[in-house]
C-alpha cells in the first residue's frame, strides 16, 4: 500500500529524505529488505543508504542501523537473505534463535525460595493455594531467546572501516525506539541524551519482544520492544521538520474477502475463506496485526494536521496477499521466496499508483525510473520463481493500470 500527501514543494534541489521502518521480526525484516530494494532502484535520485534521518524499531532498527552506516539495500539483502558477503556482515538464522540459558538459569535458581515463600502463604498466612501458585510465577523466563547474539553480531557489522557504533559520528540522525519497562515510556535511543548507548545495544533492546526475547538493561533501566508504543514512531523524523518521509511497516491485518482496493499481488497461495479455519494462532494473528495497524492508521491521522509541511509515502504488503499473512514470522526456510515476493509486491505497487507517487517524488526532486518499474524480467534475486502464464501476468499488470487510474480520479 501507499499512501501519501503533497504540499507542493517541486523543484527543491536538496529535499531533506527521512525513513521509518516498523518491525514484525525476522518477516519484517525480510519484507523491509525487499521493498527496501524495490525503492531504491525505483527512484530516481533516491539514496536510501544517505538521507537525513533513520528511525527504527524492532526488526526495523536492524535494517534502520545498517543504512544509517552507509550499507544498501542490496548489501543487506546479500548478508541477510542470502548469507553472502563479509564474514561480519553475515547474519544467520541462529543469531535469533539462541536459548536465553542465562535467563533459564537464573529464573530455576528462584523457584526453592519461591516455594518456601508460597508453602508459607498458604500454611501460616492463610491465602488460598492459587494466590501463593501465583508466586511462583516469578520463575518463569521473561524471554525464551537470547539478545546477546544479535547484538554482538550487530557490534561485529558496525565495527568494519567506514561504519561506527556510535549514534554521534553517524552522517544522518539515527533514533531506535525501545519502551522502558518500568514507566511503558518510549526510550529514543540515538537523541540526545540517549546517543551515548552503542547502536548494537540499542538494536538488541528496541527488538526485545516480550514472551519471546528478555528485557535488556541499559544504564540501570530495563528495555523492550519499541512498538509497545507505537508502530512506526515516525513523529521523531517529522520533528525534524523533514520533507518526505518514506514509511514501511511489514504486518497489516489480513483481507480475505475480494472487496477493498488492493489488488496488487498475486499469490501463488489460495485465499482463506475464514481465519477461524486456521485456530488460535491465525486468529491471534490477525489480532495482533490488527491492533497494531489502527494505532498506525490513527497516528498518520494526526500527522496529516500536526506535520502539514511534511509528504508521507507508506508501503506495506498488500492485505489481500496470504502468502505474507501466513509465512511464519520466525521460519528462515523460506526467506528467498518472501524477499523476492516482497520486492515484486513494491514494485506492482508503485506501479499501481503511479500517477500519485510520481506526484509526490516530483514535488522533492525525485522522479520514478519507469523503465526499470516497467521491467518484467527484473528480479531481486537469481534463482527464479514461476511467473505465470503470460495471460496472467497481463490481467495483473491490467489491474495495476486499472488502480493507479483510480487513485488518480480520485484526488482530481
Amino acid at each position: 500500500m501507499a499512501a501519501t500527501r503533497r504540499t507542493g514543494r517541486r523543484g527543491q534541489a536538496a529535499p531533506r529524505i527521512g525513513l521509518a521502518l516498523a518491525g514484525g521480526g525476522p518477516l519484517g525484516a525480510i519484507y523491509e529488505i525487499g521493498a527496501l530494494c524495490a525503492l531504491d532502484e525505483s527512484v530516481i535520485g533516491l539514496d536510501l543508504a544517505d538521507v537525513a534521518g533513520y528511525v527504527g524499531v524492532s526488526a526495523g532498527g536492524f535494517i534502520a542501523a545498517g543504512l544509517a552506516n552507509g550499507i544498501t539495500p542490496r548489501q543487506l539483502c546479500t548478508s541477510f537473505i542470502e548469507n553472502r558477503g563479509p564474514r561480519g556482515d553475515i547474519v544467520r538464522p541462529s543469531v535469533f534463535v539462541k536459548p536465553a540459558l542465562t535467563e533459564y538459569l537464573c529464573r530455576s535458581a528462584m523457584v526453592p525460595g519461591l516455594l518456601a515463600q508460597a508453602a508459607t502463604q498458604y500454611v501460616f498466612e492463610r491465602h488460598s493455594l492459587l494466590a501463593a501458585a501465583e508466586r511462583l510465577g516469578r520463575a518463569l523466563p521473561t524471554g525464551l531467546f537470547s539478545n546477546a547474539p544479535l547484538e554482538a553480531q550487530m557490534r561485529r557489522m558496525l565495527s568494519a572501516p567506514g561504519r561506527s557504533n556510535d549514534f554521534r559520528q553517524l552522517k544522518g540522525k539515527l533514533v531506535l525506539v525501545a519502551t522502558d519497562l518500568d514507566t511503558g515510556t518510549a526510550a529514543p535511543f540515538g537523541k540526545p541524551g540517549w546517543d551515548h548507548v552503542p547502536i548494537s545495544q540499542a538494536v538488541a533492546a528496541s527488538a526485545a519482544l516480550p514472551g519471546l526475547f528478555p528485557p535488556v538493561p541499559i544504564d540501570g533501566r530495563w528495555y523492550v520492544d519499541g512498538a509497545l508504543k507505537k508502530t512506526l514512531h515516525a513523529s521523531v523524523l517529522l520533528d525534524m521538520g523533514l520533507d518526505l518521509v518514506l514509511a514501511l511497516n511489514p504486518l497489516v491485518p489480513y483481507t480475505s474477502t475480494d472487496e477493498g482496493p488492493h489488488r496488487v499481488a498475486a499469490p501463488s497461495t489460495e485465499r482463506i475463506p475464514h481465519l477461524v479455519a486456521g485456530g488460535l494462532p491465525v486468529v491471534l494473528a490477525q489480532t495482533f496485526r490488527s491492533l497494531i495497524h489502527s494505532r498506525l492508521e490513527l497516528g498518520l491521522k494526526g500527522y496529516e494536521s500536526s506535520h502539514p509541511n511534511t509528504d508521507i509515502l507508506l508501503f506495506e504488503p498488500d492485505r489481500r496477499d496470504p502468502e505474507m499473512f501466513l509465512a511464519n514470522t520466525f521460519s528462515y526456510a523460506e526467506r528467498r521466496l518472501l524477499a523476492e515476493h516482497a520486492y515484486q509486491q513494491t514494485r506492482a505497487d508503485l506501479r499501481s499508483r503511479r500517477s500519485h507517487v510520481a506526484a509526490t517524488l516530483a514535488a522533492h526532486g525525485l522522479e520514478l525510473d519507469h523503465a526499470v518499474l516497467d521491467d518484467p524480467k527484473r528480479r531481486l534475486l537469481s534463482t527464479r520463481r514461476s511467473e505465470g502464464s503470460a495471460a496472467k501476468r497481463t490481467l495483473q499488470r491490467l489491474d495495476e493500470v486499472l488502480d493507479d487510474l483510480q487513485g488518480t480520479l480520485a484526488l482530481a
